[in-house]
């Protein structure tokens, strides 16, 4: 004997694999972007960091620091 549910589960695959498949798209799409968001909010902050030192930078720093101003200015 099958679990309840699964009768009514293969039968919603076989008819709506499309409209599954768009929504699981859809939100792919949403979290790539969320997660690109979050990198170029990460990368703001470590150069604001670096733009706030009193100190002289690094040469690393420095290097850092021009390449991400270079990329978002």
């Amino acid at each position: 004997m099958r679990p309840e549910g699964i009768k009514a589960a293969k039968a919603s695959m076989k008819n709506g694999t499309g409209k599954a498949f768009e929504e699981y798209k859809s939100m792919w799409e949403m979290k790539m972007g969320d997660l690109a968001m979050k990198e170029r909010l990460s990368k703001l902050a470590i150069l604001d960091t670096l733009l706030a030192k009193k100190e002289p930078l690094s040469e690393s720093e420095e290097i850092v620091k021009n390449k991400l101003l270079a990329q978002y200015f």
